[in-house]
């Protein structure tokens, strides 16, 4: 009886999961994220641009904890292995970046990164290994992959990684796609953070108060100093990225 009594009161002075910084309750769940990054690959290159291909999905918390990553093809095999990192990377930088009244995509981050840029040497900021691989490869894309409760770090500064925002305007983390063009990464991740309904995004520096792409890139020099290249490689995503702003607009929800 003293042993048992022992090990309630032992409980009740355990950290919660949210104490941990673990907590995901904001965020759409395994299921919900699988299933829209799902639908929106279904729509093929000629609505997303890029090559088509399947893709891997991640989010973090605002502690920058894994909580779901998830991929939309038939099986693991069917995506590029290594972008299941990136996507988790994505979805750190992302929200790492961003602040409640100010947003940033990943691809917002690609010129300053650059060699004599302000932010060069940022992307090389490399992931936790550890927290990556810690479990086999058969859970990788699982409710229980390896990833998931433990911070992946990392930075990346090409198209695919948004933060999220709830309609009453709070950042609850980052959102990270790849697995196709960088450009079309973006466009894809945009579309499934409008599904989730994770989109009122209080400002950016894209056109639009938005964190949309910006093509602005001449001669190797952004004029906002936040400008993305275009994306060779499959169905040019640039007029469809131009347009994201009108099609699902971000901003305050009500």
């Amino acid at each position: 009886m003293r042993l048992l009594l022992l090990f309630v009161l032992c409980l009740g002075v355990l950290p919660s999961a949210a104490a941990q910084g673990t907590d995901c309750s904001k965020l759409p769940d395994y299921g919900k994220l699988k299933g829209a990054l799902t639908d929106i690959v279904k729509q093929g290159k000629d609505a997303n641009g890029g090559l088509g291909n399947q893709e891997w999905g991640a989010v973090v918390n605002r502690d920058g904890i894994i909580c779901a990553v998830v991929f939309s093809g038939p099986d693991r095999s069917k995506q590029w292995p290594g972008s299941r990192l990136i996507a988790a990377e994505k979805a750190n930088t992302a929200n790492a970046l961003s602040l409640p009244n100010f947003a940033l995509s990943t691809g917002n981050l690609y010129s300053a990164a650059q060699p004599g840029q302000s932010l060069y040497g940022l992307a090389m900021m490399g992931p936790n290994p550890a927290a990556a691989f810690a479990g086999p490869p058969t859970k990788f894309g699982q409710q229980d992959d390896p990833m998931v409760g433990k911070a992946i770090g990392g930075i990346i500064v090409f198209g695919g990684g948004l933060p999220l925002y709830t309609h009453q305007g709070e950042l609850v983390g980052g959102l990270g796609v790849s697995g196709d063009t960088a450009c079309t990464d973006h466009v894809i991740a945009w579309k499934v953070r409008n599904k989730l309904g994770l989109d009122a995004v209080p400002m950016g520096v894209a056109p639009g108060s938005s964190d949309n792409l910006i093509f602005d890139i001449q001669n190797g020099q952004s004029s906002s100093g936040f400008g993305h290249p275009p994306c060779k490689g499959g169905k040019p995503a640039e007029d469809i990225i131009k347009r994201l702003t009108q099609t699902m607009p971000t901003g305050p929800k009500h």
